[in-house]
């Protein structure tokens, strides 16, 4: 969800992070926190993902045309991300979202919790998505996407609520062949489990397993279709007061908690403020604790790739030369012929859920 912009003159490898709080020798503590750190925008992730954003607006009514009903007077119109009101346009002009813009050498991974997006690309898929949908992409070799937030419902209000994931390919996938897939929420499976005192908690298993329950397969070149990369994806909902212990996994993988609601949550007996992001030991179960509010938390996993990473806006690549190729290759073909008839296409207020790709086939799904 990006602009692409001119290539900087250096980059490095991608920096390790450094603690900022808690124990950090995993050989000697058996602490399963690893450091504490706070949140930003977008979220700082580890390899073998790039980053992560939690978008969270609270949309007003939609016209005819699914757009604001209210003034946009005062917003930077096109780059609009002031959170004014609630919410932003972001590049958007009419409808909130994304217009049409690039990528090449990663995956991204959007996750909705609330509302809806219109996606269209260049390959000629197009989609809405809708609420505990995931729409996972391989950018690949370069596709060219919009991603839209249509605002359904005329007397309002429109919340949007999702997580867009990137997680990178290894260098030997980065120019295959762009890939779309949708993981409706039909197919996503939720184990519910219950602690002592009856208290429930819900989770999601949008990529890996959790024990024998396995999620929907991802996209042929992902870094997450390999059995050894152990990359995991859980969205996890804590009742009000309720304990659950998440497993340990293998060893040798990242493992990192993002504590993004403003209510309490202890991790290993430790109380974690919130917007916060917990780097956990991943061999080591760890206990997660909810206040009277519940708590959800995020949980990215997956064992490094391990190579140089040179991102540059809407392209990651291994070396500079790579990322200059991609502004030229993009400057010289656009990805393929942009099929839509504006920068920002959504689709008919009625559409509902449904997926319709390049080569043809269509997915309907119940609406809601």
């Amino acid at each position: 969800m990006s602009k692409p912009q001119q290539p900087r003159p250096t980059s490095a490898p991608r920096p390790t992070p450094s603690a900022t709080h808690g124990p950090t020798d995993g050989a000697t503590s058996r602490d399963p926190v690893v450091h504490l750190r706070p949140l930003g925008f977008p979220w700082k992730t580890e390899d073998p993902f790039l980053f992560s954003v939690h978008h969270l607006d609270h949309y007003p009514a939609g016209d005819g045309n699914m757009a604001p009903t209210v003034p946009l007077t005062g917003r930077h119109i096109g780059s609009d991300f002031s959170g004014r009101d609630g919410w932003s346009m972001y590049h958007g002009r009419t409808v909130p979202g994304f217009p049409q813009h690039p990528h090449r050498g990663f995956e991204t991974i959007s996750v909705m919790r609330r509302g809806y997006i219109d996606h269209a690309d260049s390959m000629g898929a197009t989609a809405r998505i809708g609420p505990g949908d995931v729409q996972w992409m391989t950018a690949g070799k370069g596709i060219v996407h919009a991603e839209m937030f249509p605002l359904l419902d005329p007397k309002g209000p429109n919340p949007l609520e999702l997580f867009q994931i990137w997680i990178n390919l290894p260098a030997r996938d980065k120019m295959v062949s762009p890939h779309f897939t949708m993981l409706w929420r039909e197919q996503i499976p939720v184990r519910t489990f219950h602690d002592a005192a009856g208290h429930p908690t819900q989770v999601t298993v949008i990529a890996g397993a959790l024990g024998d329950t396995k999620a929907p397969t991802p996209p042929p070149k992902s870094w997450a279709s390999r059995p050894q990369s152990d990359v995991a994806i859980f969205s996890i909902r804590l009742g009000p007061g309720a304990t659950w212990t998440l497993p340990a996994g293998p060893k040798g993988v990242n493992r990192n908690l993002y504590h993004f609601t403003d209510v309490p949550l202890s991790v290993a007996n430790r109380s974690v403020p919130s917007k916060t992001a917990i780097k956990v030991h991943a061999d080591q179960p760890v206990t997660l604790t909810a206040g009277a509010k519940g708590c959800d938390v995020l949980m990215l996993q997956g064992r490094p790739i391990g190579e140089r990473v040179v991102q540059h806006g809407p392209f990651v690549m291994n070396t500079q030369a790579e990322i200059r190729q991609a502004f030229a290759d993009y400057r010289r073909t656009h990805f393929g012929r942009w099929p839509w008839p504006s920068e920002d296409p959504v689709h008919a207020r009625d559409a509902g859920r449904f997926a319709r790709h390049a080569d043809g086939r269509v997915e309907r799904k119940q609406r809601g």
